[in-house]
């Protein structure tokens, strides 16, 4: 069964380039880049993802109170949508710890740092 993945990321280049080592990476994926945290709730109403990836900054609008306003949106929408978090490793320590508490607490289904592995970033996506 194919696996729909909605990314919004800050940098459309680096949207294009998780697209590209997604669609390498996983046999049967559709990706959607989403145009702005604005378009993320509704593109995941229209597309019914399995899979939302939002990445996280220390500024609007991609803070981590704003991310978790589109997740409970979607979530409204979409409730079986597993939710990622991506965060860059030289985020601040206060941002890296919010994430981990929202994945302690249930609210997302995993995280991931910019350093890993293109394999290991497939893979977290395909097993959730």
């Amino acid at each position: 069964m194919m696996k729909k993945i909605v990314l919004d990321i800050q940098s459309d280049i680096h949207a294009h380039t998780m697209e590209r080592m997604l669609m390498q990476k996983l046999d049967d994926c559709q990706v959607v880049i989403s145009e702005s945290p604005d378009a993320t709730a509704e593109w995941c109403k229209t597309h019914r993802p399995d899979v939302l990836l939002m990445e996280i900054k220390a500024y609007s609008p991609w803070m981590f109170k704003e991310r978790m306003a589109i997740r409970d949106k979607v979530k409204r929408n979409t409730e079986s949508c597993r939710v990622i978090l991506f965060v860059d490793d030289d985020t601040d320590e206060d941002l890296t710890e919010k994430v981990r508490q929202a994945k302690r607490e249930g609210l997302i289904d995993a995280f991931l740092f910019g350093s890993v592995s293109e394999n290991y970033f497939a893979s977290v996506i395909d097993s959730v």
